[in-house]
């Protein structure tokens, strides 16, 4: 079956929307790193607005296309994650909370961007959709991103906030993480964490 023009037009926008918003909350991670003294990302060619290093089969291609075609009314994936070194950090802790907390802050930073875009637009169409998309997107990409679950960003802000011992247990989560995740949007707890914030912010934000 084929989409009408507009359709296609309106699918391309999420699409495009979604990719510029998970490659700048990359580039915000690996950025952050090299400020705080680890060259990782930078060497491996992350530091770049060039989708194609970016790009993660599952994360950036087959959940946003599965969402898409379910006609799902919220889209998000990810990017292939930056490499990072804490090593490399000059203060490890204060480092890993920055580079942590930067992929959320760059996404929150875009929505604010965007819903200034929709007032500045004078209410044309193309701004409008631009402006919901870019909001929605990113805010639902940081409010998901800052669940405490590992890896996801906000398991790293709180780990690197907890006393080391309890930083190493919080950790072991880590391999069963990504079941959590999915088990908690399975049975509708990740909606029900998600949506009253995303909801709140983006009527703050759109005014709708």
């Amino acid at each position: 079956m084929t989409l009408p023009f507009p359709q296609l037009i309106d699918l391309a926008l999420r699409v495009v929307m979604l990719l510029f918003a998970v490659i700048i909350h990359e580039v915000a991670h690996g950025y952050v790193a090299w400020r705080f003294g680890d060259p990782t990302a930078r060497f491996a060619g992350r530091l770049t607005l060039n989708p194609l290093p970016h790009l993660d089969l599952f994360g950036t291609i087959l959940v946003p296309g599965l969402l898409l075609l379910s006609g799902s009314s919220v889209i998000f994936g990810w990017a292939k994650p930056v490499p990072v070194n804490p090593m490399n950090f000059r203060h490890v802790r204060a480092g890993e909370l920055a580079v942590s907390a930067a992929g959320p802050l760059s996404n929150l930073a875009l929505a604010v961007l965007f819903a200034g875009l929709l007032h500045l637009g004078g209410g044309n169409l193309g701004l409008v959709k631009l402006a919901y998309y870019g909001v929605s997107i990113n805010l639902f990409l940081a409010l998901f991103n800052l669940v405490p679950i590992p890896p996801l960003d906000g398991s790293h802000i709180v780990s690197a906030l907890l006393p080391y011992r309890l930083a190493r247990l919080y950790n072991y989560l880590e391999p069963f993480g990504f079941i959590l995740i999915l088990l908690l949007f399975y049975t509708g707890i990740m909606s029900l964490l998600l949506m009253p914030p995303y909801i709140f912010l983006r009527q703050l934000l759109l005014g709708f």
